[in-house]
Order: C-alpha cells, then sequence, then structure tokens
C-alpha cells in the first residue's frame, strides 16, 4: 500500500489487488451485521462493540435508547460503507477521495477494525504477529494493516485541514 497523501483537494493512495480484495470481504462482513435483524445479532459481541448500549448500568434506560437510535446509527454505518466500497478499486488501484469520503473510509475502518479486533480479543497488549502466515496471525496482520491505512488518512486529513468540521 502507498499511504494516503493529499493532492490538492483529494487524498490518495495505491492499494495492490491482495488488499483491495481483503477490504472488499471486510466490507462485505460488515454489511451482514449491519443488515442483520435486530433480534437475530443480539447477544453477538461485535454488534454490542459496534452498536453499544446508551447506558451501561440501566438495562431499562439502554434499550430505550437502542429503540430509538439502533435503526439510525445502522443506516449511517451502512451509508459509509456504501461509500467506501464505491471508491475501492476492486482490481487494486489508486483510491481518491474528497473529504467527506475520507471521513466516511475513517468511520468504516474503524468498524472493521472494531469488528475484527473484537473478534479476535485485541486488547491495547497485543502485539504485532510474529508468525503472519497463521490464520490468527493474518488476522492480526490485517487489523495492524487497516490500523496504518486509518492512520495514514487521518495524517493525510489533518495536513490538509479536512479533518475539522
Amino acid at each position: 500500500m502507498r499511504p494516503f497523501r493529499r493532492r490538492g483537494d483529494e487524498l490518495v493512495a495505491r492499494l495492490v489487488d491482495a488488499e483491495a480484495s481483503i477490504v472488499g470481504l471486510l466490507l462485505d462482513q460488515l454489511e451482514q451485521l449491519l443488515a442483520a435483524d435486530p433480534d437475530d445479532s443480539g447477544g453477538d459481541p461485535v454488534v454490542e462493540r459496534l452498536l453499544p448500549p446508551g447506558h451501561a448500568s440501566d438495562p431499562e434506560i439502554a434499550a430505550d435508547y437502542r429503540d430509538l437510535t439502533e435503526a439510525a446509527l445502522r443506516s449511517g454505518k451502512a451509508d459509509d460503507l456504501a461509500i467506501v466500497r464505491a471508491t475501492l478499486p476492486p482490481e487494486g488501484g489508486e483510491v481518491r477521495l474528497d473529504d467527506d469520503q475520507a471521513r466516511a473510509w475513517l468511520r468504516t475502518t474503524n468498524d472493521l477494525r472494531l469488528a475484527l479486533g473484537t473478534r479476535l480479543g485485541v486488547t491495547a497488549d497485543t502485539e504485532p504477529p510474529e508468525d503472519p502466515t497463521e490464520e490468527e496471525g493474518s488476522q492480526l496482520a490485517v487489523y495492524y494493516w487497516l490500523t496504518a491505512v486509518q492512520g495514514s488518512l487521518v495524517d493525510a486529513l489533518v495536513a490538509g485541514g479536512g479533518g475539522r468540521r
């Protein structure tokens, strides 16, 4: 991957085909989670992480909050996901984003990292994999790669003043 850099009004990066394929697969998985019936996905730790309760100590308030906000949260995440999918070159290549698209990429890569990190049990003490060829090692490598993608995007946004709202 060539990290995101600002070029005029755009943020530009280059993904190789394998990287674009990985992002595409992760987007598919996230889309399935977001499209699932809320009653069927209850108790899934990834869904709980992506759509956290509004109140930690009062289940009734948390349930009311979820009733009021969950549809809008799912919809917003799905909209961001669609923007990422539309700007992702499926065979690899250049990713060109305006500031609004870049913010959608930030939110979506954050969701992808949260989902993957939750499934893998990533904590602050988790180290990058020593052997990325093992399954868990390769999944951790993807997690850390997404972190680098997100970091380069933040740096490029901040450098151009696009991180402000």
